[in-house]
């Protein structure tokens, strides 16, 4: 297999987020399958290989780019085009469009049927992201009522939901970054996650979530909104709750009698084996024998499918408009 080169633009400081531990989780997944390797772009770091350092070295057409950073995807695109590249899809909604020489990783159905719309010719691949075993109900006494992380939450979570709720329970709040979050969702009987506000004013969507499983996955029962990649796996009344459901009452009542009712989070292992580290390794070991098959015939192939421009579809439109008139006149 080519030579896998993960492309981010720096490995901390501002660049410190879930994306770029989901991108590094699955960079440390692909070194178990073939040859694979951080590059960065924007910020040198230490021992690590840097883009603009990477041309003068032989036999790149035998690798394959790995990019993943939404605001930066269209211009690498542009940048690597005369190179192997594949996109891996967290977030959708960044607008820019990608040639369908360029595979597609999505971590998230979500994400998936986006770009099964966007990019109709495109080859298309479902890799979700890995849930470390780490992560799991070990059993032991819960001394927080309600958890919350303040990053991504909604305004009506920290300044209405948080404030009623601290009157009646116990309530923690982390504003600041936990190396280890299993001990904290271990703890804690029901986990807050509110990011619907954040995405859609950041004009993209939530990516996978990862948050809202790792709770489940420890125990916790789960208030959570339902967009994005959420929506793959998060199913209200069933294995969560829809938060901001309706008014503050009611989300005071529901979270109220979930504390009393003692119950803790129950999802299933056979739920959570798909997002287990056996099932990634398996479904990436599917996933990049065929992107290098596809890379490998690409010398061979024809003219590409005609795209699904705006143009096209425009063109498209007035075809079907100009044949229901012909046959209104026939």
């Amino acid at each position: 297999m080519r030579k896998l080169y993960f492309l981010v633009p720096g490995l901390g400081g501002k660049y410190a987020c879930g994306g770029l531990w989901a991108e590094l989780k699955t960079l440390k997944l692909a070194q178990q399958i073939c040859s694979a390797e951080v590059v960065t772009y924007k910020q040198r770091e230490p021992d690590t290989l840097f883009l603009t350092d990477l041309w003068t070295q032989p036999h790149l057409d035998q690798v394959i780019f790995v990019i993943s950073w939404g605001f930066d995807v269209g211009k690498l695109a542009q940048q690597l085009q005369a190179y192997n590249v594949v996109y891996h899809a967290h977030s959708s909604g960044y607008g820019f469009d990608l040639p369908a020489r360029v595979p597609i990783i999505t971590v998230s159905r979500n994400t998936l049927g986006y770009w099964g719309q966007r990019s109709p010719h495109s080859l298309l691949y479902y890799l979700p992201n890995q849930i470390s075993d780490n992560f799991s109900n070990v059993n032991i006494d819960r001394d927080i009522d309600v958890l919350v992380q303040a990053r991504k939450s909604s305004a009506y979570l920290m300044q209405d939901l948080i404030p009623a709720l601290q009157q009646v329970c116990t309530v923690e709040v982390v504003d600041s970054y936990v190396e280890d979050l299993s001990q904290l969702f271990n703890r804690a009987k029901v986990y807050l996650y509110d990011s619907a506000e954040y995405w859609a004013q950041q004009k993209v969507s939530e990516g996978f979530g990862l948050q809202p499983m790792e709770a489940m996955a420890c125990g916790c029962q789960v208030f959570s909104s339902i967009n994005g990649g959420l929506s793959d796996y998060l199913d209200p009344g069933f294995n969560c709750h829809k938060i901001a459901g309706y008014s503050l009452t009611f989300d005071v009542q529901r979270i109220q009698q979930v504390l009393q009712s003692g119950q803790v989070g129950n999802l299933p292992e056979s739920v959570l084996a798909e997002y287990r580290t056996a099932n990634i390794l398996q479904r990436l070991q599917v996933i990049l024998t065929e992107v290098n098959a596809f890379f490998d015939s690409q010398p061979q192939q024809q003219e590409a499918i005609t795209p699904l421009t705006q143009l096209r579809i425009t063109q498209l439109r007035w075809q079907n408009r100009w044949r229901k008139v012909k046959q209104r006149l026939s």
